[in-house]
């Protein structure tokens, strides 16, 4: 896969899974009426509530993730090292300057969000800065820019919203069941059954629509990284810092995992069944050997 093809890619699929995620909410609110006894005008409703929420999460995304995450704008004079190798990194790649945030965090990471390359934002933790010398975080801000130019994330900031959603829709169901005075019937209760069964499977089901993200795209952007700052060893040190690093997140969550450079939660002392159920990322030591042989 190449540069101009991932773009396309991932603008087809960013309306691919905003359509698919209007249609399976007006499903599961159908089947959750119908198991409730409620009026089928739920499903209406929802499917207007659905739409909303899709067409708000391609314009808003970016700003749900940085309030998720705690994120704080910052001026060149905040931290001049990381602004002066964000707009370095800009010139080099021919994009346009995006909004350098930082995260308030001791677990190193990086992230970027937006809509487009004109409505961008870079994110990097404190304990990120703290780490990586020069070279290094040119390597993350290059990986980071790249995600930007390929359309990365747009598809990845639509998703985070779109699977909290689901996740909620799933959650008021549950536990509208213990409050609910709807006389049994066979119909009411096979529905029933069947709303139980989605209200489960569907936040797998989201977190599968997440991994519809590929992993492809954090080998693009290592390899569209490296291409920009012309030297890998710069991002494949960076990335075995991070694998070595043990330090907990202090902001991430499940929901934003996919977005930053590294799993947050992989490799780390967090203990979390269901972190390590569905990776969102390649292993790093994969990605290291990939760069140190570019």
């Amino acid at each position: 896969m190449n540069i101009y093809s991932a773009i396309s890619s991932n603008k087809n699929k960013t309306w691919l899974i905003m359509f698919l995620f209007v249609v399976f909410i007006t499903t599961l609110v159908y089947v959750f009426s119908k198991a409730m006894g409620f009026s089928l005008g739920l499903a209406g409703i929802a499917l207007v509530i659905a739409g909303i929420t899709s067409i708000g999460s391609y314009y808003y995304s970016d700003k749900l993730v940085l309030a998720t995450t705690g994120a704080k704008e910052i001026k060149k004079s905040d931290y001049p090292k990381y602004y002066r190798t964000v707009e370095n990194m800009c010139i080099a790649a021919g994009l346009s300057m995006p909004k350098v945030y930082i995260v308030n965090d001791p677990s190193p990471n990086a992230f970027a969000t937006g809509r487009d390359p004109k409505h961008a934002v870079v994110c990097a933790t404190t304990g990120l800065l703290a780490m990586m010398d020069d070279a290094e975080l040119e390597g993350v801000i290059a990986h980071e820019l790249s995600h930007i130019k390929n359309y990365d994330i747009r598809l990845m900031g639509v998703v985070v919203v779109l699977v909290g959603f689901i996740a909620i829709i799933s959650d008021l169901f549950i536990r509208a069941t213990f409050y609910s005075n709807n006389d049994d019937n066979k119909a009411s209760s096979i529905f029933l059954i069947l709303a139980i069964v989605f209200a489960i499977l569907s936040p797998i089901a989201a977190t599968l629509i997440q991994l519809a993200v590929s992993r492809k795209r954090e080998y693009l952007a290592d390899a569209s990284g490296a291409l920009l700052t012309r030297y890998p060893e710069g991002l494949a040190s960076a990335l075995e810092k991070l694998a070595h690093d043990k330090t907990p997140p202090r902001v991430a969550s499940n929901a934003t995992a996919h977005l930053y450079i590294e799993n947050p939660f992989d490799n780390k002392k967090v203990k979390n069944f269901f972190t390590g159920l569905f990776n969102t990322h390649p292993p790093l030591e994969e990605r290291i050997k990939i760069l140190r042989q570019m």
